[in-house]
């Protein structure tokens, strides 16, 4: 399937990097595992924030609960201490059990003493409701799934539209699924890179405003606004934990400018982290000196934050082919409209 900006959309601003996916981050990378058929349409999409064991070396991050209509685990802890400690995984609402077991498996199995000699670990597993397409309530994603969304992530281009988590995802009454853009920064003369990735599952029929404007029109039945989407935002420049909080709300900006508006049963979570200067598991010194941004030059990556988050909605929006829905619905797919709609 095509990108959003190969089907004509037009983005201004920054430029993206090589890829114009999160993977154009060094040290990140993204993998699935797809499940369908048998009324399955779900998965896992696992995130790993840096080549090394997160655990060791925890990678600084935030978080921002736009509208807390969720299940996610593990939030609690990023928000007070500010790190990572596995990679992340997304995946249907009723899978979050089995792949936090998977990432805690994962963690003991490179640190034996997890739980006994030291602290337990904090698996971080974020979901949206994929029931519009798939059926939830069989509980398909296991621990083995999970395992092999982790064995599968490798950088470079990154497959996105109906894959892993994002099978099942739909969003403005379209099909959707998983997403991905990047922005690249230059900062007192060097280059940096924001990347994110959606797993978009949130928004009214009818209310999204394309980049240039228009309005598409899905021809789907008006229901609530009950979706969700979570946003993961990774970068290379070195930002303080402060720093990353206010980078990782300006990720609401480019939801916003979708025509999002967070409805009541929607849940709307953003993460963010920087792979610059992790924090030790196990500090050799009391202090550990770690570079920051000058505020002075902070929109640039609030800026980055809300044009990949809005562009890489718009790519899972446009790779991912119509699909049937449960119960007689249909989902179409925001590239036929578009080609239709091209003159």
């Amino acid at each position: 399937m095509s990108s959003a900006r190969e089907l004509g959309l037009i983005f201004g601003g920054m430029p993206a990097g090589q890829w114009n996916a999160i993977t154009d981050v060094a040290g990140v990378s993204v993998g699935h595992r797809t499940l369908s058929g048998d009324g399955l349409a779900t998965g896992v999409t696992a995130i790993l924030p840096q080549e090394g064991d997160p655990f060791r070396w925890k990678p600084r991050a935030a978080v921002e609960v736009i509208n807390g209509f969720g299940k996610s685990a593990g939030l609690i802890q990023v928000a007070e201490l500010g790190t990572l400690e596995t990679p992340i995984l997304l995946t249907n609402t009723f899978g979050v059990a089995a792949c936090s077991e998977a990432l805690i498996r994962r963690a003991i199995a490179a640190n034996p003493g997890i739980g006994r000699e030291t602290s337990t670990v904090n698996p971080l597993v974020c979901e949206c409701n994929d029931g519009a397409i798939s059926d939830i309530q069989a509980l398909a994603v296991t621990p083995a799934d999970a395992c092999g969304a982790l064995e599968a992530a490798r950088g470079g281009a990154m497959k996105q539209g109906c894959v892993g988590a994002g099978t099942g995802m739909t969003a403005f009454g379209f099909k959707a699924g998983i997403g991905s853009a990047s922005r690249v920064m230059e900062i007192n003369g060097e280059r940096y890179t924001l990347g994110a990735l959606v797993l978009a599952n949130f928004g009214a029929a009818g209310d999204l405003v394309l980049p240039d404007g228009r309005r598409p029109d899905p021809r789907s039945p008006a229901v609530p606004e009950r979706g969700s989407v979570i946003v993961v935002l990774a970068t290379d420049l070195p930002l303080g934990d402060r720093q990353l909080q206010r980078v990782v709300r300006r990720a609401g900006a480019g939801l916003a400018r979708l025509g999002a508006f967070w409805g009541h049963g929607s849940g709307d979570i953003a993460l963010a982290f920087t792979t610059a200067d992790p924090v030790a598991h196990e500090p050799e010194t009391a202090f550990a000196p770690q570079r920051r941004l000058a505020d002075r030059f902070i929109d640039l990556p609030f800026r980055a934050a809300a044009e990949a988050t809005q562009e890489a909605v718009l790519n899972s929006l446009c790779q991912a082919v119509a699909t049937p829905g449960r119960g007689g619905r249909h989902f179409p797919a925001l590239s036929d409209w578009l080609q239709a709609n091209s003159g």
